[in-house]
C-alpha cells in the first residue's frame, strides 16, 4: 500500500468566500473523500492547524482589503476547524498558530481576517473541545521599505522550542554553497554556523512538533524561490529562528551561489556593495535607520526586487528547496523534545484553492480564481496536485523533483505515477498523469518560461 498517494480535489465552482456554507460544503467533501480512519482524532489529542499567515497585506498595496489572494482565507480555517470540533472527542483542543513573516503584523492579521471572532464561534459550537490561537514568533520586526529598523520581543510559542539536529540526513550535505548561506537576516555567520559540513540544524516550535494531529492548511500561490508555495514550503512558519533556514547562497552560479542568475558587471557590483552593508549593519544595527534612503538610491541604479532578479528569486536557486525539504523532514521523524519518533504524526494538507496568487508570490500575487480546495495525507502528493492544477511541470521543480530523490530520511513513500485524485468531478477524477488542469498559472518572473507545463526545458 502507497500511504499518502491519494489526493481530494474539489471543484467550488463559482462560490467564493462569500458564500460561507459552499466554503464549509466543499471543505467537508474533500476531507470525506480521503476516508480517514474513525480513530483518526484520538482521546485528547493535540490538534494543531497551520495557516499560511505569511503577511497581513499585499505588498504593493498594504490596507484591510488586499489579504484574500496572500493568506489562507479565515473561512477555510474554520471549516477545518469544525471538521475537527466535530469528530474530536471530548477533552481534546486544537491551536491555530502559526510564525508569519517577522515584519508582518500579527495584530492586522486578527483584525483584517477575523480571527478572534472565529475562535469566539468555534467555541460556542463546540463547548467540549478548546479553540486557541497564537502567534509562535519570538519577535517581529519594523521594517522601514524593506529595512528592519527595529524589534519587538514577542512570547513565542508557550511550549519553547525544539532543536533537531538532522547531521548527515540534511539535503545540504556536501552542497557547494556552504559557507555563504543567507538566512533571514544580514547575520550570514549565524546561519553559516547552523549549516557548515555534516552539522545541519534546525530550531523549531514545540507546540506543533508535540501535535499528535497536524493539519497544515496552505494557500495556493506561486513562490519566487520555490516555485509554488503549498504544504511543503508553509512548514517554514513553524519556526522559532528564521536565520537558521538559508534561502539562498550569495554569488551567481559562475562562483556556486544563485543570488543572481548571471555574472554581470551589475551583479558584481551589488553583491560587493551590499556584502560589505550586510557586514557593516550585523555590527552596528543601530544604523539601520541610514540605510533605507542608501536603498532608494540603490534601487534606482540596480532595478526593484518587483522587476529585478535578486536574492535567489529564480527557477535556479538550488538553496531554498533543500531546506524545505529538510524542515519536512524534522517534523516526520522528530517529536517535540527532538528526538527520533517510532512514528510520524498524523497529517493532513487542505489547500486554500478558492483564490489563489500568481506572479510575484508569496507576498504580491496577483488574484487568481481558482475555485479549488486540495486535501491530502502526504505534503508532497498535495503539492504535485497542486503544481498540476497550476499548470506546472513538476520535474522542472527542484523542491518537487528533489522529494523523490532524497537519500536519508526520505518521507516519500510513492512515485509520481502513483498519486491518484479523488474527486467528485468526472473530468479531474484518476491518476494524476493524466490530469489536465483549465488553469495556466503564470510564474514569478524569475521562473517565467521554465516550469510551465507546456515550456520545453529542464532543470539545469
Amino acid at each position: 500500500m502507497k500511504k499518502g498517494n491519494k489526493v481530494s480535489l474539489v471543484d467550488v465552482g463559482d462560490s467564493d468566500y462569500a458564500d460561507s456554507g459552499a466554503v464549509r460544503v466543499a471543505v467537508f467533501e474533500a476531507l470525506d473523500q480521503l476516508a480517514l480512519a474513525d480513530d483518526f482524532f484520538p482521546e485528547r489529542a493535540r490538534v494543531v492547524l497551520k495557516p499560511n499567515w505569511v503577511k497581513e497585506h499585499d505588498e504593493r498595496q498594504p490596507g484591510p482589503d488586499s489579504w484574500p489572494h496572500v493568506v489562507t482565507h479565515p473561512l477555510v480555517i474554520e471549516s477545518v476547524a469544525a471538521y475537527v470540533g466535530e469528530r474530536l472527542p471530548k477533552g481534546g483542543s486544537v491551536i491555530i498558530c502559526d510564525a508569519p513573516q517577522t515584519d508582518s503584523s500579527f495584530q492586522k492579521l486578527r483584525e483584517y481576517c477575523g480571527l478572534d471572532a472565529m475562535i469566539s464561534r468555534l467555541c460556542k459550537h463546540y463547548p467540549d473541545v478548546s479553540f486557541e490561537l497564537l502567534d509562535l514568533r519570538p519577535e517581529e520586526w519594523n521594517a522601514v521599505d524593506g529595512v528592519t529598523v527595529s524589534k519587538t520581543m514577542l512570547n513565542g510559542d508557550p511550549a519553547g522550542s525544539t532543536h533537531v539536529t538532522l547531521n548527515e540526513a540534511s539535503e545540504f550535505v556536501g552542497f557547494q554553497g556552504q559557507g555563504k548561506l543567507f538566512g533571514a537576516s544580514f547575520d550570514m555567520e549565524e546561519t553559516n554556523l547552523r549549516h557548515s559540513g555534516t552539522t545541519h540544524e534546525y530550531l523549531l516550535c514545540r507546540t506543533p512538533m508535540e501535535a499528535d494531529v497536524f493539519i497544515n492548511i496552505p494557500k495556493l500561490k506561486t513562490h519566487k524561490k520555490v516555485g509554488l508555495t503549498c504544504a511543503l514550503k508553509n512548514l517554514v512558519g513553524i519556526n522559532a529562528n528564521k536565520n537558521w533556514l538559508p534561502h539562498h547562497t550569495e554569488g551567481t552560479p559562475d562562483d556556486g551561489g544563485d543570488q543572481f542568475p548571471a555574472n554581470t558587471s551589475k551583479a558584481r557590483l551589488e553583491h560587493q556593495w551590499m556584502g560589505r552593508i550586510k557586514r557593516f549593519l550585523t555590527g552596528n544595527p543601530g544604523w539601520s535607520r541610514i540605510f533605507v534612503p542608501l536603498k532608494k538610491v540603490g534601487r534606482m541604479y540596480f532595478g526593484d526586487t518587483q522587476k529585478v532578479v535578486r536574492s535567489g528569486n529564480w527557477y535556479g536557486n538550488d538553496t531554498c528547496w533543500r531546506m524545505v525539504l529538510d524542515l519536512n523532514k524534522c517534523l516526520y521523524f522528530f517529536d517535540g523534545a527532538g528526538k527520533r519518533r517510532h512514528s510520524p504524526p498524523k497529517y493532513l494538507a487542505v489547500v486554500d484553492g478558492i483564490l489563489g496568487g500568481e506572479g510575484n508570490g508569496p507576498m504580491a500575487p496577483d488574484p487568481v480564481k481558482c475555485g479549488a480546495i486540495i486535501a491530502g495525507t502526504h505534503p508532497v502528493a498535495v503539492d504535485m496536485v497542486a503544481a498540476k492544477l497550476m499548470g506546472f511541470n513538476y520535474r522542472r521543480i527542484r523542491m518537487l523533483d528533489g522529494a523523490f530523490r532524497i537519500q536519508k530520511l526520505s518521507f516519500v513513500g510513492f512515485s509520481p505515477e502513483d498519486i491518484e485524485i479523488l474527486s467528485p468531478s468526472p473530468s479531474w477524477r484518476g491518476p494524476l498523469k493524466d490530469f489536465v488542469s483549465p488553469f495556466n498559472f503564470r510564474p514569478h518572473f524569475g521562473w517565467e518560461n521554465h516550469i510551465e507545463e507546456d515550456i520545453k526545458a529542464t532543470v539545469e
